[in-house]
């Protein structure tokens, strides 16, 4: 299923460059890559340097040549004023040998010398590039701080940076207990008012609610056979009596 994978590389692509942008610092990016381009002027000094090295070597050849030439042009009038003229023509030859050989080197000196003045000239280019880079650099870098703390100095004015979104979060919870801490005590009063809440402290030791209904329900049972009792007995008595009980009762 391409389709399906493709999406899910572009999702893994998006969330990693998303964390990357979080992650990058502009200021490191930038050192980095003046860093860089340091390490590229050094690796141009280091060819010119070779390729000064390379050209001073074939000097060197060359002079040693030269001197040679002038050697075998000596030796050759030598041999010849001598009536050696076969030992003057091999004079001669190598002589001939050694000034081809001059006219190698002194064309690889010219290009070696031709390499050294465009690498020079890249040098003092990269060189100058490099100046400004590291100038904007600096500009860009305390343009990036100043306006890091400014937006750090607004949110925390405004209060809507992460940490002050925090402290707020914090503030309202605080604010819900104690609403919620209020309630419940007016809760409470109001309930005792009414009379809801029970003196814990008029039951005996050992008693619970229970125990408490269970003796009101006793006691309550007594007083009603104790009253019936007395009713029976007035009932029972003498009439005088109970004549007295009405007049007195009325």
């Amino acid at each position: 299923m391409p389709g399906i994978g493709g999406r899910f590389s572009t999702v893994i692509k998006a969330k990693i460059s998303k964390l990357l942008d979080r992650a990058e610092d502009p200021g490191e990016t930038l050192d980095y890559s003046y860093n860089k381009q340091l390490e590229l002027l050094q690796n141009v000094k280091k060819g010119i340097a070779e390729v000064v090295t390379s050209k001073k070597r074939l000097q060197m050849q060359m002079d040693r040549l030269q001197q040679n030439v002038v050697k075998l042009d000596t030796q050759a009038r030598q041999a010849l004023a001598a009536g050696k003229e076969d030992l003057a023509r091999v004079a001669l030859e190598r002589k001939q040998l050694a000034q081809s050989e001059l006219q190698g080197l002194d064309q690889q000196v010219a290009e070696l010398q031709d390499q050294q003045e465009r690498l020079t000239a890249s040098e003092q280019k990269l060189r100058t590039k490099i100046e400004a880079f590291r100038t904007k650099k600096e500009v860009v870098k305390a343009q990036y701080s100043a306006a890091e703390a400014q937006v750090q100095i607004s949110e925390a004015a405004t209060g809507v940076g992460e940490e002050m979104a925090d402290v707020g979060l914090a503030m309202q919870r605080a604010l819900d207990k104690t609403e919620q801490m209020r309630a419940r005590a007016s809760a409470v009063e109001e309930l005792e008012a009414a009379g809801t809440f029970e003196d814990l402290t008029a039951l005996g030791p050992g008693q619970d609610d229970i125990d408490r209904q269970l003796k009101e329900l006793t006691s309550d049972t007594q007083v009603d056979s104790e009253l019936a009792q007395m009713k029976a007995e007035l009932g029972s008595g003498s009439g005088g009596s109970a004549g007295e009980l009405e007049g007195g009762k009325s």
